[in-house]
């Protein structure tokens, strides 16, 4: 089992920053990949970015590129996400996952994820 629990969600305003972290435990090396995604209300859960562990290899939805990066700290067995210009559309509920049977070769979808933290929420206002 993994455990993951995010944090760093609030409130900012738009063109600011925040930085969400997710801090993992449990059987973390069984996590080849740790991504993150997002919720909006009424929406379905959207890949932002991913890791992997072993070698860093980061990956970016084109929707974040440029403004989002994705980074960790072995030692801490921790992923962050660093949002810079966030805009209202921003706006939902993160999440990250551990991919513990490889399964993100064939993509980041919700699906190939097998362990979740409870989110965390990020408001972006006008």
């Amino acid at each position: 089992q993994v455990q993951l629990v995010e944090s760093g969600g609030g409130l900012v305003q738009a063109g600011g920053s925040l930085r969400l972290s997710c801090e993992a435990s449990g059987r973390t090396f069984s996590c080849y990949v740790l991504g993150w995604f997002r919720q909006a209300p009424g929406k379905d859960r959207e890949f932002v970015g991913a890791i992997r562990w072993s070698d860093g290899r980061t990956s970016l939805a084109d929707s974040v590129k440029g403004r989002f990066t994705v980074s960790r700290d072995n030692a801490k067995n921790t992923v962050y996400l660093q949002m810079d210009s966030l805009k209202p559309e921003d706006t939902a509920v993160f999440y990250c996952a551990c991919d513990a049977r490889e399964l993100t070769r064939f993509g980041y979808r919700p699906r190939n994820f097998d362990y979740w933290g409870q989110g965390t929420q990020v408001t972006v206002s006008s």
